[in-house]
């Protein structure tokens, strides 16, 4: 594989948290904690699809890589693909991350974890999912379980996914595993996946994944031990000022 491109989409419309990219947290904007956690994991080239000029401006004044994209795509994987064939176009990167913009105390090396079943070339998508602990998640719709099968001779820590759900599943004894929407796409695959419509499954549980299922792309999962801290409103954001001191680091 050639080195990824790691690419952070970010948009200034959020219902719980407008301009939620530039929000305050020790003296730098949130997008610019993201940038600097992508590049910690020293996985790859890191770069921001921005969807508004201020954004962009907030990640290179810090010293960052940023590119203009539409303001109207309707997700996330729609702005890095253009993100990535303005900055790419010659496909040198074969591998694009989609990290989110609002995971400002995340462990670095989860980007290096999501590109592990890539190695595996039949791939075409990998992301991660940790083992549900808290009984309550069990039956949140809230949390998107990963129905995992590890086959019978994996050692556990990747397996194909089967289906994503917002329902208690499987069912029976055993773990559930929480899905972590963080996407490591082969080129190709992404430019596929953009380019099909919604499907069926997707909008009934309003799950993006569930299109590249249906679409028959192979979508590997590697199981992590934490779940990063997603910033959605803002109770979340001042959890986030909390966990990170003035460097930006996290506190220990």
């Amino acid at each position: 594989m050639s080195e990824p491109l790691i690419l952070i989409p970010a948009r200034m419309a959020s219902t719980r948290l407008p301009g939620k990219p530039l929000a305050d947290i020790r003296g730098a904007p949130m997008i610019v904690h993201v940038w600097r956690r992508a590049v910690e994991s020293k996985a790859g080239r890191v770069a921001v699809a921005a969807a508004e000029p201020e954004i962009a401006d907030a990640v290179r004044k810090a010293g960052g890589e940023a590119v203009l994209t539409k303001p109207d795509h309707p997700s996330g994987s729609d702005r890095i693909f253009e993100a990535a064939m303005k900055l790419d176009p010659e496909g040198r990167h074969d591998i694009v991350v989609n990290l989110q913009g609002d995971l400002p105390t995340l462990n670095p090396a989860l980007i290096t974890a999501v590109l592990q079943p890539l190695a595996t070339p039949l791939v075409d998508i990998a992301t991660l999912a940790t083992p549900i602990k808290v009984e309550a998640e069990r039956t949140n719709p809230n949390v998107t379980k990963a129905i995992i099968t590890f086959g019978h001779e994996h050692d556990g820590e990747t397996g194909r996914a089967l289906y994503f759900t917002r329902a208690t599943a499987p069912w029976g004894e055993g773990p559930l595993f929480h899905h972590i929407g963080m996407y490591a796409y082969r080129r190709k695959a992404l430019e596929h996946f953009v380019s099909l419509p919604p499907s069926p499954l997707e909008k009934r549980e309003r799950l993006e994944q569930l299109r590249a299922l249906e679409a028959g792309l192979r979508v590997d999962v590697h199981i992590v031990d934490t779940v990063p801290l997603g910033v959605d409103t803002p109770e979340d954001l001042e959890r986030a000022r909390a966990l990170l001191d003035p460097k930006g680091k996290k506190k220990s």
